[in-house]
């Protein structure tokens, strides 16, 4: 091998890594396509979880929570609250919320939920919590 690097070996390795990561690319998306049917959980949601997730959306949840790292980390993660806490548990700390704010701290607002909108949160809650995220988040803390 000459001292020089040419015109001619940068391009062949251009082009070289170009084909190898091209067919990196395409192997990982049919490993992908083959794994995410195993994984749907469509076919597991009721009309309890759709109004959960409902009711996650309009209240803005995502505004302060995580949910399987998505959203923003001003506040816990949620994907595994139900794990955490359990059902009556996650129940018992949304109701228990202060109506108004502790000056000085951050603090989750009451929402005033009635107790069928809870069972709701809970059932999705529940519901992400069982999705197969390849044990993400690694440990219960999220």
């Amino acid at each position: 091998m000459s001292g020089a690097f040419t015109k001619s070996m940068a391009r062949n390795i251009f082009f070289g890594g170009t084909v190898f990561f091209f067919l990196l690319f395409l192997a990982l998306s049919f490993d992908t396509g083959s794994q995410l049917p195993k994984r749907d959980m469509r076919a597991n949601i009721t009309p309890q979880i759709a109004e959960g997730k409902k009711l996650w959306e309009v209240n803005n949840c995502i505004g302060c929570h995580t949910l399987l790292g998505e959203g923003a980390y001003f506040a816990p993660e949620l994907g595994n609250v139900v794990v955490r806490y359990g059902e009556e548990g996650t129940k018992a700390f949304i109701q228990s919320r202060p109506k108004e704010g502790i000056p000085g701290r951050r603090s989750m607002p009451q929402f005033n939920f009635t107790d069928e909108q809870l069972n709701a949160i809970v059932a999705f809650l529940k519901h992400v919590n069982s999705i197969n995220t390849a044990n993400w988040p690694p440990n219960s803390q999220g």
